[in-house]
């Protein structure tokens, strides 16, 4: 056969091939055995199956000039930010503290004598009206509490009609808060408040965030030729390099992996055996708490999450010819008001844009002939999930990867549909799995063409929670060099950033609190990038009824993909 050039095929043969090559290699075994009839595309296969296998995690030797990186202060530099805007970072994160040291439980905020009421509580109301309702700290002695920084959660729901909105609580900083709640269905209403945690607690978990404490710690399993040829296996600790000076990871005790892109230094301890280069697997480990005896106290489960008492009167509602939603069409730059939508009949009705219902057949058709890139954690993986189940015709190929760790890639062959999926890199509190699977989001990105037919969505925060915020400063830092580079080279790209989600843990290792502020990092450093869509989901998990989960359950997940081919197919 004569030596024929990939650029001979058609245009989808390129694309998928190119992007089958980018992705895994195992999915060109896959396509080897499809096409396996077809002499152009066996040569074509064969050609590059090299090229599509990573070369092997090296260890990175540190210099005198990187030896220093373990610093307990953080420039802007370090993460890759200006200082201007590390400062406005810092602004917006800021966060209210108590004006004195706590040395015992009885002065910390009480849910229990910790009252809200409404403010000129009517006997009816309109569609598109808005209630205010004030929130009075007290301490467990009873006492008015004087600062702020408790940290509540607010909403307005009917349990018989499925239907809940969002509040956003202002802190005035004296023990006082006020929520503005909208009221945007026609029927009955209730108030709900709830203390998610006291402001003591806010304040550990502010100074445990940046400390040289890991909260989290992983293993390394090394595999190579032992005595006699005999193959071992050695099992050993692992963590970030960032700020961590724990007693394994000083002096020539350590294997150190660098990410040249990225620079991010994953250490792991030195093998008693073998030597760095037989890294092979990867593994979540043990958490490790740095609390207090008066701190565990302080975030014992009846003072984490519980509903405060108040003004539980029926909210009764009066249809408005006042029209409710937007009919803007969903598209990049988009702002996020609060409320962002609401729940009716548990169906989410957005107030960003004008969101789209899907049927499967309907998601089918927004998909032809579309590449999905979905990049982050398991709850991106629960939307290929979804996608997959959903979806007519959408097969897995068996990559012969692990089910949950990934990489994961789904074709429908008749539409042309190719959906990837694979996990962030690390640090990342995964099952066992290789450590050349483990890709940072923005070397992903780099990779990417782009292009009218590509959608790139990715989500990075669940796994950050336990590390510093200054890393993930730099981390979205790099993610956002990535992403503007592939809109420079294409830019008909779609990309979606899905933010982070309230969760089931509400412990020193996640928490809402953490996310939340992991949100905000990354919806303000993209607040200026232009073709990016933020699709902010933190409200849609945090007001409905069900119970609160990193995964959450199917309604929530439909509605948030209902969003999601809303922007991919906007019209």
């Amino acid at each position: 056969m004569e030596s024929i050039s990939l650029w001979h095929c058609s245009g989808v043969m390129r694309a998928q091939v190119a992007l089958i090559v980018a992705f895994s290699s195992s999915a060109l075994l896959v396509y080897l055995s499809l096409w396996s009839g077809h002499d152009l595309w066996l040569e074509i296969i064969i050609t590059l199956i090299k090229l599509s296998i990573p070369p092997a995690p090296r260890p990175f030797t540190p210099t005198r000039h990187t030896q220093t990186i373990a610093s307990y202060n953080i420039s802007a530099f370090d993460m890759g930010i200006s200082q201007e805007e590390w400062d406005r970072l810092q602004k917006v994160l800021d966060w209210p503290s108590p004006d004195h040291e706590i040395t015992e439980l009885g002065l910390s905020t009480s849910p229990v004598h910790t009252t809200f009421s409404t403010v000129g509580f009517n006997d009816t109301y309109k569609v598109g009206d808005k209630i205010s309702v004030t929130i009075t700290a007290r301490d467990h002695n009873k006492n008015l509490k004087t600062c702020g920084g408790d940290f509540f959660q607010a909403k307005v729901f009917n349990k018989k009609l499925k239907a809940s909105v969002y509040g956003k609580v202002f802190d005035h900083r004296n023990g006082t808060h006020t929520v503005d709640l909208l009221l945007p269905w026609e029927g009955q209403a209730q108030v709900s408040i709830r203390l998610m945690h006291s402001s003591e607690v806010v304040q550990f978990f502010k100074k445990y965030w940046e400390t040289s404490f890991p909260r989290n710690h992983y293993y390394g399993y090394f595999e190579g030729p032992g005595p006699k040829g005999v193959r071992i296996s050695e099992k050993v600790k692992c963590n970030l390099k960032w700020i961590y000076d724990g007693s394994w990871s000083k002096g020539n005790c350590c294997c150190e992996y660098k990410d040249e892109k990225t620079e991010t230094v994953w250490q792991c301890e030195r093998p008693k055996q073998l030597s760095c280069d037989y890294w092979v697997y990867h593994e979540r480990g043990p958490f490790q708490s740095p609390l207090t005896p008066l701190e565990k106290q302080l975030i014992a489960s009846k003072l984490t999450n519980v509903g405060i008492p108040g003004d539980t009167r029926i909210i009764n509602v009066l249809s408005s010819s006042a029209s409710i939603g937007n009919a803007e069409r969903c598209r990049s730059g988009l702002t996020t008001p609060v409320p962002a939508g609401f729940y009716f009949q548990d169906v989410w009705k957005s107030f960003v844009c004008n969101t789209r219902r899907f049927s499967f057949t309907q998601m089918a058709d927004c998909l032809a002939n579309k590449i999905i890139y979905m990049m982050g954690d398991s709850t991106t993986r629960q939307w290929f999930e979804f996608f997959e189940r959903s979806v007519p015709g959408l097969k897995r190929l068996n990559l012969h990867t692990n089910s949950k760790n990934g990489p994961l890639m789904a074709l429908e062959m008749t539409k042309n549909i190719i959906i990837h999926w694979r996990p962030h890199g690390l640090p990342l509190q995964f099952r066992k799995m290789p450590a050349v699977d483990l890709h940072y989001i923005s070397n992903e990105i780099d990779q990417i063409a782009g292009g009218r037919h590509t959608v790139v969505v990715f989500t990075i925060f669940a796994h950050l929670v336990v590390h510093p915020l200054t890393f993930y400063v730099r981390k979205v830092a790099k993610i956002r060099q990535a992403v503007v580079l592939l809109l420079k080279r294409a830019p008909e790209t779609t990309v979606i950033i899905k933010s982070g989600n309230t969760g089931l843990t509400k412990n020193e290792y996640g928490n809402d609190w953490y996310r939340m502020q992991l949100n905000t990092v990354m919806s303000e450093m993209f607040s200026d990038i232009k073709g990016v869509v933020y699709m902010d989901v933190w409200q849609m998990t945090s007001c409905h009824y069900s119970r609160e989960d990193i995964h959450p359950v199917r309604v929530i997940v439909v509605s948030e993909l209902d969003m999601l081919l809303s922007h991919v197919c906007p019209s």
